[in-house]
C-alpha cells in the first residue's frame, strides 16, 4: 500500500468515530473504527479523544493483532475487530454504545421485524450474550451473533455493523439504532406488529441489487 492510502485510510476512521459521537451513538471515547486494506487494518487507538486524533495517531495492526506501524494502543475491542475480519471478510467494523440498541439488548435476544430495512442485515440481527469488553469471549460471542449478517447487538453493551466500506458499516451502525428506537417507541404504547419472515427474506433478496453508484 502507498503512503498516500495509509493516510487517507487513517483519516477515514478519524472522520467515522467524531461522527460516533456527534450523531450520539457513543460517550467520550467509547466505541471503536477500523478499516482493513490487504493485511493490515487500520483501528482507533484506546482512551484518546477523537478530536485529539491525527491520521498519524492511528495505529495499523495486521491480522494476528502486531502493530507494525504507529505508538498509540490499539482499542481494548481489538479480538472483536480481527475477528470480523477474518471470520465474516468484513471490510471495515464499526462498534457503537449507541442507547436504544443496548436498550433492547436488555429485554430481547434479536431485534423484531418492525421494519423491512432489517433485510440489510441478512435477517434479524442477534443479540449476543454478554462477555467482558475487551476479552476473546466477547469476540467469540459476537462473531456467533455476527454469523450470515451484517450487524449484531452485544447484550449490555453496544452493536457492532461491518460493511465493505467504512460508510456501508457506519450507515448500518445508524440504521440499526434507529430501528431499536422504532420497536421501543412503539412498544411503549401496546404490541408492535412485525413483518413476517417470508417478507423479510423477500426484501432481503431487493437490497442484493439495490442502490447505485456515483461518478
Amino acid at each position: 500500500m502507498s503512503s498516500l492510502r495509509l493516510a487517507e485510510q487513517r483519516g477515514e476512521v478519524i472522520d467515522i468515530a467524531r461522527r460516533m459521537t456527534s450523531d450520539r451513538l457513543v460517550v467520550g471515547t467509547s466505541g471503536n473504527v477500523s478499516v482493513r486494506s490487504g493485511d493490515l487494518v487500520a483501528v482507533t487507538p484506546s482512551g484518546v479523544e477523537y478530536d485529539e486524533l491525527r491520521p498519524v495517531d492511528i495505529p495499523l495492526v495486521d491480522l494476528s493483532g502486531e502493530v507494525v506501524e504507529g505508538e498509540l494502543k490499539p482499542t481494548s475491542e481489538l479480538p472483536m475487530h480481527l475477528s470480523a475480519y477474518v471470520e465474516h471478510d468484513a471490510g471495515a467494523v464499526v462498534h457503537t454504545h449507541s442507547l436504544h440498541a443496548t436498550a433492547l439488548s436488555l429485554l430481547r435476544n434479536e431485534v423484531p421485524a418492525v421494519h423491512y430495512q432489517l433485510a440489510d442485515y441478512g435477517g434479524a440481527v442477534r443479540v449476543a450474550d454478554y462477555a467482558t469488553f475487551g476479552t476473546d469471549a466477547l469476540a467469540v460471542s459476537m462473531s456467533e451473533a455476527l454469523r450470515d449478517r451484517n450487524g449484531c447487538i452485544l447484550r449490555n453493551h453496544g452493536t457492532v455493523t461491518i460493511g465493505q466500506s467504512l460508510s456501508k458499516a457506519y450507515n448500518r451502525a445508524r440504521q440499526l439504532e434507529w430501528l431499536c428506537e422504532l420497536w421501543l417507541t412503539a412498544a411503549k404504547l401496546g404490541d408492535p406488529a412485525v413483518l413476517s419472515d417470508g417478507e423479510l427474506a423477500h426484501c432481503a433478496t431487493l437490497f442484493a441489487g439495490y442502490g447505485q453508484s456515483v461518478r
